[in-house]
Formats: structure tokens, C-alpha cells, sequence
């Protein structure tokens, strides 16, 4: 999963540099929050991760590691696409970002179990 969380981080690295390049190209900054979402949730927290995988190989292959792979990597479109509608004057697309947070949320969550659960230091992984 490590491999993968870091190539999909360098697509929303582009993503995120590109949607900036637009805004400062316009002079409209309506969508800075999905910039920053991008550039936070994708780009950096997804590199993150994915250097955390390949440096620890359990995490990354792990139930949970799959668990956060898959629901940060469907919650995240959706719920870009959907603030993007949202800043565009679409309201009623609130709910769709609302689902797309919690797949997001609980795909953090899963991180996080998977971190404390298989994260150890060489020393605790020699010892096994």
C-alpha cells in the first residue's frame, strides 16, 4: 500500500498545484479551501502515510492499512468534488461532502489503529 498511498499523493500534489495555478491565473480564490483540502488531506497526509507503509511493511499490509487505502482514497473525491460544487452555488450537494468526510475520517481512524497496532521500533521487531 506504501507504493501506492505515494503515487496517488503525487497525482494530488498535481491536482492541488494546478487548481492553484488557475486561482492565481483568475484572481478567483473561491476555491482555496478545496486547494487546501487537496494539498492537506491528499497530497501530504497520503505521501505521509505511504512513507510510513514502505518504511513499516506490516501497516502497510494490513487489513487496516487496505481499510484506510480504500476509504481515504473514495471519501477524498468525493468530498473535493463536492465542496468544489458547493463553492460553485450547488447547497444541496452538502450531503454528498458529508459522506465523503466520514469515509475520509474513517479512514484516518483506520491509520491510526493500524499505526499503534503494527508500528514498532527495530528493537521490538527483532525481538519476535
Amino acid at each position: 500500500m506504501g507504493i501506492k498511498l505515494i503515487k496517488i499523493a503525487a497525482v494530488y500534489f498535481v491536482l492541488g498545484v494546478l487548481l492553484g495555478m488557475y486561482m492565481s491565473i483568475t484572481h478567483s480564490y473561491d476555491y482555496a479551501s478545496v486547494h487546501a483540502h487537496v494539498n492537506l488531506l491528499g497530497w501530504a497526509s497520503l505521501a505521509l502515510a505511504g512513507v510510513i507503509y514502505v518504511l513499516f511493511p506490516a501497516a502497510g499490509e494490513s487489513t487496516a492499512g487496505k481499510v484506510h487505502f480504500w476509504l481515504h482514497n473514495i471519501g477524498l473525491p468525493v468530498m473535493m468534488i463536492g465542496l468544489a460544487l458547493l463553492m460553485s452555488g450547488m447547497e444541496s450537494v452538502e450531503p454528498v461532502i458529508a459522506v465523503g468526510g466520514v469515509l475520509v475520517t474513517l479512514g484516518v481512524l483506520a491509520f491510526l489503529y493500524n499505526v499503534f497496532t503494527h508500528v514498532k521500533s527495530s528493537q521490538s521487531r527483532r525481538k519476535r
